[in-house]
């Protein structure tokens, strides 16, 4: 049996020096091939792509390995064969910052999410920062308007709702204002900048339905926080959180 590739969701820091130790991890015994998405920031225009698009040919330099844009920006660009075939063979498959809610429309159910969910459940990592790993839980809410707003995530890990920048949000952003986020059966998961929310398959993983149960841990300069009704709470250990690989 093909195990899923290793899972990433990052609070902040993608391709720079900070987290170049977890990139490394993603990249362990995989292809030395990077591809990424920055397809978040595309309503930001050229100049924000351009500089995603250097971040991300620094971290590859840094890490010997080859980088692949997927320079998608529409949902036309998504189901277009030529960036869809680019996915195969990654090691890796990292989706960067922006807006999550425009990521997630613009890739759920096309052609280049479909190489990627194919590539990930044939062994390639997959990771999502910021925006990215809010697009890859289950539901990506509205911080205006967290009781509606919110669109459906690429559904990776479908049990979550992510916060990226979790120890600058919480500055400004009272516990209490989270718990509208809830939702029964779900977890809201804030991942400190600098961090990443980390897991991969076991020999011992639970599998029901097409979810497999993975550990994650936090790895990086900060920590990651499991929000419940009452309060938050470090995760020091690890969190069980259902992967959908489709098995």
């Amino acid at each position: 049996m093909i195990s899923a590739g290793r899972l990433a969701l990052v609070g902040s820091g993608e391709y720079l020096p900070v987290m170049q130790e977890i990139e490394e991890w993603l990249l362990q015994n995989r292809p030395a091939r990077y591809v990424q998405l920055a397809t978040a920031a595309a309503p930001e225009g050229q100049r924000s792509l351009d500089n995603w698009h250097r971040l991300g040919a620094q971290a590859a330099q840094r890490l010997g390995v080859e980088q692949v844009v997927l320079d998608v920006r529409t949902q036309e660009h998504a189901n277009d064969s030529k960036w869809a075939d680019l996915v195969s063979g990654a090691g890796l498959i990292y989706l960067s910052g922006g807006n999550p809610g425009f990521l997630a429309r613009t890739l759920a159910g096309t052609l280049v999410w479909q190489a990627i969910e194919r590539e990930w459940r044939l062994g390639a990592s997959l990771a999502g920062c910021s925006a990215g790993a809010m697009a890859l839980a289950g539901y990506v809410p509205d911080f205006r308007h967290p009781r509606a707003g919110g669109v459906y995530g690429l559904g990776v890990i479908p049990d979550i709702r992510v916060l990226p920048h979790f120890d600058r949000y919480t500055k400004w952003v009272p516990d209490f204002a989270m718990r509208p986020l809830l939702a029964p059966g779900t977890y809201i998961v804030g991942i400190d900048e600098d961090t990443a929310l980390i897991g991969e398959s076991s020999t011992d993983t639970e599998v029901k339905d097409g979810l497999e149960t993975w550990q994650f841990r936090a790895r990086g300069r900060q920590s990651a926080w499991r929000i419940e009704a009452d309060r938050r709470y470090r995760i020091n250990s690890a969190l069980d959180l259902r992967v959908n690989t489709g098995t």
